[in-house]
């Protein structure tokens, strides 16, 4: 249809066309909703299924991490003393700064008393 085709209807044919193709517009999208939504459906059943975990072991190493027992404090911040540290990762800053200034390890460790030591 030309743009003169549309100038020269009435009023009420512009307003039946106007419904007409509203209708298959609706249907259009409809249907266009339908399809996106069962590829969306698709793509979450093969997200979930690569999601779970098989029985054997995967080769990228996404096990979950095992679990390590609580390690105890060896050292402890006189100054504070709810401020410890287990000897492990990154040494704190209290440690820092009390080794900048000339103190020993040995001066902060946490002596542990075993009652089970025969």
């Amino acid at each position: 249809m030309r743009n003169t085709d549309l100038d020269e209807m009435q009023f009420n044919e512009l307003w039946l066309l106007h419904e007409e193709i509203t209708e298959i517009l609706t249907d259009r999208i409809v249907a266009e909703k339908r399809e996106l939504e069962k590829r969306l459906a698709q793509l979450n059943r093969s997200q979930i299924t690569r999601d779970t975990p098989s029985k054997a072991p995967s080769r990228t190493g996404s096990r979950p991490r095992r679990k390590y027992p609580r390690v105890l404090p060896k050292y402890r911040n006189p100054s504070s003393p709810s401020e410890t540290w287990s000897g492990r990762g990154k040494l704190p800053r209290w440690l820092v700064v009390a080794l900048d200034r000339g103190h020993k390890m040995d001066d902060f460790r946490i002596v542990h008393n075993n009652a089970n030591t025969e």
